[in-house]
């Protein structure tokens, strides 16, 4: 007898959603979860690239929901695919990766996601901003733009000078100006930047500054400067060139050598330091935080003693960022000098000896005039005066400093070292000393080229010299006014 072959048992349906459940707890990367779009890709290519994730331990969802951690589409159109994820009613799209197939294709080939690098994504439009009120023309020259101790932008300035400083390590001087140039146009400005449109009229901003506050405005962040702050090399020479007399050409051989810390550099027997950079290491908790304006003024005062026992006619001069209107700097600068001319040249060997009687004197490296007159006028940039000059490492004792002295949380010591340098030019030359010594690194650059190339004239820390009619210009009374919060410069004689 024959009996008809049985039924197949029907399978039993899982429910939905079971079978994504299961494949999360066996994938290998749980912190990213996939969402593959089909428009543009198509329903079978969707299901093979689903299962080839997959099998490489990726989480691919099915749905759209919150737990999507990276959007990718094969249709790179930012003004179709944005306007339909919009729609898709999620409740924060800003923390989601919105990325093209390249992104996908590149991680398959690694087995492991890739970081997401600004090629990949496929940002939103953001929608026309509207127009600023006309404002005054912007120079090119940091000397002629006024600058408030503000920064309304500093989201996209201290991005710049990561940038800046990397270009700097890596001697790139181009690319390091350029972005130096944009900052500094950036922190003139007494509004805030909300779209790279507004900026269209501004100088010194090119394609690769503007592509960087695109992105800061796009993303909130930069991910060519993350890159950089995650670098090993830069952070390494940051943290090595942070030390007192340790410059970048010592941080890159240091680094070569495979020292990653102040303890490899320390522990290196054939590793000889000189006397700078000793005493850099030994302060290095002092002289690497802030100083405060009371705490200048402290220095400023036991310099002025100093100074005084010496000579009743000397005449001393905060300059620096104290002096621009700033609350805290990195170190101290004075200009110290007197009226009778020549009797300046002793003048601070004489100061060093009074400060090592009094016991404040940690460290001390002076360098004697080489200020040459019949030298003049240099047609060469040069980074550093020929004044007499010190740099100098005092002990400041708290009692000094109205208010107290800036400490480390936990240092129970009633003093602190702080880093002090002087320059003691004839006082002829006191005037254009001051200006060296007080602008910024690119106010002084962009003096020195506005005097060449507007005025025809050759400006440094000594002196200036008018081109057209052959004669040198002794100098202008008053250089620095302050007023409220903001700093003008005024170069009488540049604007003759």
């Amino acid at each position: 007898m024959f009996h008809a072959p049985a039924a197949p048992r029907p399978r039993k349906r899982s429910k939905p959603g079971e079978d994504s459940v299961s494949r999360r707890e066996e994938a290998t990367f749980q912190d990213v979860r996939i969402f593959l779009v089909e428009r543009k890709m198509g329903r079978s290519r969707r299901s093979f690239l689903t299962q080839l994730a997959r099998s490489k331990g990726f989480v691919v969802e099915d749905i759209l929901s919150d737990a999507v951690t990276h959007v990718v589409s094969e249709d790179s159109q930012s003004s179709s695919l944005w306007p339909w994820l919009k729609s898709r009613s999620l409740s924060d799209l800003s923390t989601v990766n919105v990325l093209d197939i390249s992104w996908f294709t590149d991680s398959m080939r690694e087995g492991r996601p890739v970081p997401v690098e600004t090629k990949h994504l496929i940002q939103d439009i953001l929608p026309e901003a509207p127009k600023a009120a006309p404002v005054n023309k912007v120079s090119q020259y940091a000397c002629q733009r006024r600058t408030t101790i503000e920064n309304n932008n500093r989201i996209f300035t201290d991005a710049f000078e990561v940038l800046a400083e990397n270009y700097e390590f890596n001697e790139i001087e181009g690319r390091c100006l350029a972005f130096r140039r944009a900052a500094s146009v950036l922190k003139s400005l007494p509004w805030a930047v909300r779209s790279v449109g507004a900026t269209q009229d501004l100088p010194c901003l090119g394609e690769h500054t503007k592509a960087v506050m695109k992105e800061i405005l796009q993303y909130g962040r930069s991910f060519e400067v993350e890159k950089i702050l995650s670098d090993e090399r830069c952070q390494t020479l940051k943290l090595f060139t942070s030390v007192f007399g340790v410059g970048p050409k010592t941080a890159e051989k240091w680094y070569r050598r495979g020292l990653r810390s102040f303890s490899d550099v320390l522990a290196q027997p054939d590793i000889h330091l000189n006397r700078m950079q000793q005493s850099g290491f030994l302060h290095y908790g002092d002289i690497s935080r802030a100083v405060s304006k009371a705490e200048a003024r402290a220095v400023g005062n036991i310099i002025d003693e100093a100074v005084h026992v010496i000579t009743p006619n000397a005449i001393l001069a905060l300059t620096g960022g104290f002096r621009r209107g700033k609350d805290f700097g990195h170190d101290v600068d004075y200009v110290v000098t007197t009226t009778e001319l020549g009797k300046e040249e002793n003048l601070l060997i004489s100061i060093i000896e009074s400060l090592k009687k009094q016991g404040l004197l940690l460290f001390s490296d002076y360098q004697a005039s080489t200020f040459d007159l019949s030298k003049l006028p240099s047609h060469r940039f040069e980074a550093m005066d020929h004044f007499a000059k010190c740099f100098l490492i005092l002990r400041l004792e708290g009692s000094r400093v109205e208010g107290g002295l800036q400490r480390a949380q936990g240092d129970g010591r009633g003093w602190r070292a702080v880093r002090v340098d002087l320059v003691s030019p004839p006082a002829d030359r006191f005037a254009f000393t001051m200006l060296g010594w007080t602008g910024s690194r690119m106010f002084e650059r962009d003096l020195r080229r506005f005097a060449r190339l507007e005025r025809r004239m050759l400006l440094d820390n000594h002196a200036l010299f008018d081109k057209t009619k052959v004669l040198f210009i002794l100098g202008c009374t008053k250089i620095f006014t302050h007023k409220g919060s903001h700093y003008t410069i005024f170069t009488l004689v540049l604007r003759v």
